[in-house]
Formats: C-alpha cells, sequence, structure tokens
C-alpha cells in the first residue's frame, strides 16, 4: 500500500508479551474476528493516558520503546504511543497495517493541525480493510470498516465514516451525527507525526498540556482519573469523586490501571492557562 520502508518485525518473545499484557491469545489467521478481539482487549487493558507530559519523561516515537512503554513498564499513551504499538503487534500476526494522519475536531467544528491525531488502516487475510483505533480515548470500542460508507452500530454508538466534498478523498469520523476527526487515507511514516507530537507534548494550546487524563474503557462503561478526580461511567451513569489525598490518587492508579507511581503528575502552571 506504500513505499516507505516497513518497520521490523517485533521478536517473538516481545509478541508474546504484548498478548499477555492485553490478556488476548494468539489468533491462528489474521482476519476481522481476531482484529476485532485484539482491538477490544487493547482498549479494556492499556489505558488512554497523558502522564509522561507531567512526569518530566520524554515521548519518544520509537516502536521498541514505545512497545516496552506498554509491555514492559505496563503504561498507556496517546495517540502517536498507542496506536504504534498496537500496529507493530497486528504487523507481527500477520496483519497489513498503515498509520494515518487526522485532524481532530474541535468543540468549535474546526479541525485541528495537520498529524493532529494517528489512527490504523488495517488489511486482513479474509480481505478486508479497518480503521482501528486504540488511541483515541472514547471511541469506537472494535474496528470500523473503512469502505464502508453507511452506519456501523457499535457499543459506543453509531459511526460513519464518509467522505468530504472537494477534499480530495479525505473521509470525516462522524460518532453519533458529530465529526470526531477528518482523516488523510494516504500511508504515513512514523516520522511523519513528529511535529504533530511534538505540538501535542509542548504547547499550551494543546489540550494534553493543560490537564493530566488517565482513561480505560471498561466492561461495563468507562473509569478515568482527571487531576484529582475519579469518574466513573456504568451503564450510562456517570459520577464523580474528588481524591483528596496523594496516597488515594497513587492507589487509584495502580488499582483502576495498573500504574505504579513513585512521583505523582503536576501539570506547571503555564500549561494550566488558557491561550
Amino acid at each position: 500500500m506504500t513505499d516507505h520502508e516497513e518497520p521490523a518485525v517485533l521478536p517473538e518473545a516481545v509478541v508474546e508479551q504484548y498478548l499477555e499484557r492485553i490478556g488476548a491469545g494468539r489468533p491462528d489467521r489474521a482476519d476481522a474476528g481476531a482484529l476485532r478481539e485484539l482491538h477490544l482487549r487493547h482498549l479494556l487493558t492499556v489505558p488512554f493516558e497523558n502522564l509522561s507530559l507531567h512526569l518530566g519523561e520524554d515521548v519518544v516515537l520509537d516502536e521498541k520503546a514505545l512497545v516496552d512503554k506498554v509491555t514492559v513498564a505496563r503504561r498507556g499513551g496517546f495517540c502517536y504511543e498507542l496506536n504504534t504499538a498496537f500496529a507493530a503487534l497486528l504487523r507481527a500476526l500477520g496483519y497489513r497495517v498503515e498509520l494515518l494522519q487526522a485532524r481532530v475536531f474541535g468543540p468549535d467544528g474546526r479541525v485541528g493541525i495537520p498529524y493532529d491525531h494517528m489512527a490504523l488502516l488495517v488489511e486482513t487475510e479474509d480481505g478486508g480493510r479497518w480503521l482501528a483505533d486504540v488511541g483515541f480515548g472514547d471511541h469506537s470500542h472494535h474496528p470500523l470498516a473503512f469502505d464502508e460508507r453507511g452506519e456501523q452500530a457499535d457499543p459506543s454508538g453509531v459511526f460513519l465514516i464518509q467522505e468530504v466534498p472537494g477534499a480530495a478523498g479525505d473521509l470525516d469520523v462522524v460518532r453519533d451525527g458529530k465529526p470526531r476527526y477528518r482523516l488523510e487515507p494516504r500511508p504515513r511514516a512514523l516520522a511523519d507525526f513528529e511535529a504533530g507530537a511534538w505540538y501535542h507534548r509542548t504547547s499550551p494550546e494543546s489540550h494534553f498540556t493543560r490537564g493530566v487524563i488517565c482513561s480505560l474503557l471498561t466492561e461495563d462503561g468507562r473509569v478515568s482519573i482527571g487531576g484529582r478526580k475519579l469518574y466513573r461511567t456504568v451503564a450510562g451513569e456517570r459520577t464523580e469523586r474528588e481524591l483528596g489525598t496523594d496516597e488515594e490518587l497513587r492507589e487509584a492508579y495502580r488499582e483502576l490501571f495498573g500504574i505504579v507511581l513513585d512521583a505523582l503528575p503536576v501539570v506547571r502552571e503555564a500549561e494550566k492557562r488558557n491561550p
């Protein structure tokens, strides 16, 4: 699908470690059913989080480092990290995967910067093409049929992938009537996302630098920490609770996300200010 150099395939021991991390067995075939299961297991076990930005940790767009972050450090990440790691796992299991760039729609309805987001185009052995995305937080639980232009039902809502008039093949990914991001179907290399990743880890205009988030899909809803608040959604009902002490906060990270922190993330004052 592309003329750029293919990344190296993960060693077998790393593949097994990754599958253990997400609680998935090795699929017999690289087909759509297995992709669906791997996608869901990833969302249930690897949190969407930006802790590195507020712990003084660098975010390096290197495939091995990102896979190690998920498997060895047992951490999560945001889109560039999670989808890069998941792509590496899928390739090692026999899928063909391309990185796609997208621009996220803001609350004002405008799209963000180029390379605002990374998603994956996955080709399966049974001839399907799927939009996989384990790095967008609260999004589709299952991969979306990339070439389908009708409604696609998912446990998290009804999705549409629709063509953008006059946009040279761009596609809007829409959930419950609201556009989520604008996708460019041209395959990209990991290095292409460096500027977007730099922006999101440094700019005061990025929502990632303004606050701490850690969020995970659960069997009955979602659990998240935002700052010092714990949010739970169960069967559509959302509750929140203040985590008053540092120990309460550490325990929540440990018990709910499996993240053990020596130091707690701190948002710098300059990052909190609105631009």
